[in-house]
């Protein structure tokens, strides 16, 4: 199939691609809406920025505009369940996007920012609900929400959301939906936990796979830079000193590890902002606009926030700190290699984090390319100048770019606003437990990319 005309989708669906430059389907759009309009359930493993959204967005809003009926009160025909507050939102824009000429209602339920809108929202009852976990039972268990009518099931990054310890809210979520009802799983990965649940809520599902971890490695030109500890903050201003980095996404491993790298960058002169789960809602939209309109060269992100950040022309992701697992290398570095393009990720490796690489380096079966920043043995450091502006008064804000920290009080179920400092060394530890997890890209290309 060459175009999406040859899918079979609705007419005011083609109308939408159409005006919005969309002419040719990704692969997992190919593969994945044929089987979703026939209206099979579907195991999709895809990285993001493969076009998964609109694979599975495109073709329930034809089945919706075929089977025309009134959203149930206080429900919704379609329910999505999305680990990060930032990814549920970039699906409902995708929904609202492809079915803008359509007379559907969308709806975004997370924590972390009043109820009562919400409540409204399902009072009236939503044809389509994207929404995390823990707040989506918030309002079942409070008698905001019945499910009984739902006629869709998606669960969106099902690898991420078992990390963040999902399972069980998600098996009461679906405990709660109709027995008839079409499911559809996307992941980055397979794991053998997602296959068990897979078989428990699927009934005899497709199975399509597109863009295995090492082709998306293959894809970006690697460097990793073997520096100490100490002077990593030094060499990464460096680097961000060269204007080729102009848009740039630095991962580090904690939230406040972030804060202290976007800081020390501003400090530097050099614009940044920091994007985590201790954010408020307004505090991560305006980082991440500020970051798309070009008014921050560097976004500072963990990687549970960064999971559903999709921005086009990001030129270099730089790994500040490598992850403890080796699959977040692989999505890390996939917010530059956007749908077939290349891209460039830079890792900055001390002493501690060799195995670390060692896993990397097996997984994507590729030999990263080293180069030694160490200094040699006995070397003096010299005085770093950001030091010196550091201690100068500068009588700059004390929140520069965004970095206020979040109202504290409001405690909801929002794995974004829990702490998820682990050890640097050492294999990867059980994730921790959490209830609920957290931007728009407009398309810019000739396929309808994942969101």
């Amino acid at each position: 199939m060459t175009n999406f005309i040859d899918l079979g989708l609705a007419a005011p669906l083609l109308a939408t691609l159409e005006t919005e430059g969309y002419v040719t389907p990704t692969p997992i759009q190919a593969q994945a809406i044929p089987a979703i309009l026939s209206g099979r359930d579907l195991v999709g493993i895809a990285q993001t920025g493969t076009g998964k959204t609109a694979a599975f967005a495109l073709p329930i809003l034809h089945q919706l505009i075929a089977r025309p009926q009134p959203a149930p009160r206080r429900g919704c025909r379609v329910l999505v369940l999305s680990p990060t507050r930032e990814l549920a939102t970039q699906i409902a824009d995708s929904f609202r996007t492809y079915g803008k000429s359509l007379n559907l209602s969308c709806s975004v339920i997370f924590g972390g920012v009043p109820h009562a809108a919400q409540i409204r929202a399902l009072a009236r009852g939503i044809d389509i609900l994207v929404a995390t976990p823990g707040r989506l039972l918030d309002h079942m268990d409070a008698g905001n929400c019945v499910l009984g009518q739902t006629e869709f099931l998606v669960l969106d990054e099902v690898d991420q959301m078992l990390d963040l310890g999902f399972v069980k809210p998600i098996r009461r979520v679906v405990s709660m939906l109709p027995k008839v009802r079409q499911n559809l799983f996307f992941s980055a990965t397979m794991p053998p936990e997602i296959g068990k649940l897979a078989a428990e809520f699927l009934t005899d599902p497709v199975k399509v796979s597109v863009a295995p971890a090492a082709t998306t490695a293959e894809r970006v030109q690697h460097q990793i830079l073997l520096v100490e500890t100490s002077r990593k903050r030094e060499l990464l201003v460096e680097l961000m000193n060269s204007t080729e980095l102009t848009r740039t996404i630095i991962f580090t491993r904690t939230k406040r590890g972030a804060d202290k790298v976007a800081k020390y960058l501003d400090l530097a002169g050099i614009t940044a902002a920091a994007i985590h789960g201790n954010k408020s809602q307004s505090q991560r939209q305006n980082s991440l606009l500020a970051f798309r309109n070009g008014q921050v060269r560097a976004l500072v992100a963990t990687d549970i926030a960064a999971r559903g950040i999709d921005i086009d022309a990001v030129s270099h992701v730089i790994n500040f700190e490598l992850p403890e697992v080796a699959e977040s290398y692989v999505h890390r570095i996939g917010r530059t290699a956007r749908a077939g393009a290349e891209g460039i990720a830079i890792s900055l490796c001390d002493h501690e984090e060799h195995g670390l690489l060692r896993g990397i380096e097996k997984l994507t079966r590729i030999n990263l390319p080293k180069i030694d920043r160490r200094l040699p043995a006995g070397s003096v450091l010299p005085a770093a100048a950001i030091e010196e502006r550091r201690h100068r008064p500068s009588g700059r804000p004390q929140q520069p770019h965004g970095h206020a920290q979040a109202p504290g009080g409001h405690r909801d179920r929002d794995a974004n606003n829990r702490s998820h400092h682990r050890p640097a060394t050492g294999g990867a530890p059980r994730p921790q437990a959490a209830r609920d997890g957290g931007g728009q890209s407009r398309p810019g290309s000739r396929t309808a990319q994942s969101r």
